[in-house]
């Protein structure tokens, strides 16, 4: 059996927990399976809905204190739930939580880990996943041996397929350990899409001056329904939050479309977005960098391009 650990918050269903369970359902397929979810505290969204990703069972542990991530007790829930159950493969989403609590569970059950997969496993005669490595620039092959294998998807690497269906929920009954962490206050920007999920992104660079003229960025992220991100210099200098900053040191996103708005395209910011399916550099330079790894480019000041495309864009919808 394949277990899909389903992450979430403020009761809703992640996205990256719909693309790790089409992947966990088309892994099952391969191997001649089921696929189960595994839901740890509790949610407002309809569970038994999640069986349209290919699930036929959805197990959950209905403990409010499970509703924030603590990773020892996550680890611990999930390990004993894994066992309870059966699984042979255990499916994280690579976002924060996958990254905290997968390599854990892989100590305690003694399972092989592959993190930051981008396809499905070759199981003809053996058990080999595909990951990115290098900050994304080459990627390897490595096979999982172990009696348990445990996987955790690169999000926005796997295309989300809905069907007709209808999961079945069953409640686990594992004592959850008192979390050691005591979660005080959650203070979330509100109104913005969160960069990790989001599938456009817009993002400026040191070329935009100053902070005085972020509005062109927000402007043109706005009529696209895109988040907003920035180089690390611009967070340093103060003229965006650092919950903005996308690069190695960053965020790490894998939108559909990154638009690059007087980045450079150092080394260091290509790894956090050299995972966009496509990527559009505007920049006056046209010697930067970024336009090796871009898909378009556009050699121009970007005070008078982007105030007209998001005219454009404007039109486009008005139409």
């Amino acid at each position: 059996m394949v277990l899909i650990l389903i992450d979430h918050a403020d009761g809703q269903i992640k996205k990256a927990s719909y693309e790790a369970l089409t992947y966990g359902a088309d892994v099952a397929k391969q191997l001649g399976t089921t696929a189960e979810g595994l839901l740890l505290g509790t949610v407002t969204a309809n569970i038994t809905e999640l069986g349209k990703y290919g699930v036929t069972k959805v197990n959950q542990v209905s403990n409010e204190a499970l509703n924030n991530v603590d990773a020892l007790v996550y680890a611990k829930t999930i390990a004993e739930a894994a066992t309870t159950l059966g699984a042979k493969v255990i499916v994280f989403s690579h976002s924060q939580t996958g990254k905290a609590v997968a390599s854990m569970v892989s100590a305690k059950l003694k399972a092989g880990l592959v993190t930051g997969v981008v396809s499905l496993p070759k199981t003809d005669g053996g058990f080999v996943v595909k990951k990115a490595v290098f900050s994304g620039k080459a990627f390897a092959n490595v096979e999982i041996k172990t009696d348990v294998k445990i996987i955790s998807l690169n999000p926005n690497s796997y295309k989300i397929v809905s069907a007709e269906g209808s999961a079945e929920v069953v409640q686990l009954n594992i004592a959850v350990d008192a979390p050691k962490i005591k979660v005080t206050a959650v203070n979330k920007v509100s109104g913005e899409v969160p960069l990790t999920e989001a599938e456009v992104v817009v993002s400026g660079g040191r070329g935009l001056k100053g902070p005085e003229n972020w509005g062109i960025v927000e402007d043109l992220a706005h009529v696209l329904h895109a988040a907003t991100a920035c180089s690390r210099p611009v967070a340093d200098s103060g003229w965006r939050p650092h919950h903005e900053h996308v690069g190695q040191t960053g965020v790490q996103i894998a939108p559909n479309l990154y638009i690059a708005i007087g980045i450079s395209g150092a080394i260091q910011h290509l790894a956090g977005v050299n995972r966009s399916k496509h990527i559009v550099v505007i920049n006056k330079d046209p010697e930067a960098p970024f336009f090796k790894a871009a898909d378009y480019g556009i050699v121009g000041d970007a005070f008078e391009i982007v105030p007209k495309l998001t005219e454009e864009i404007k039109k486009l919808h008005n139409s």
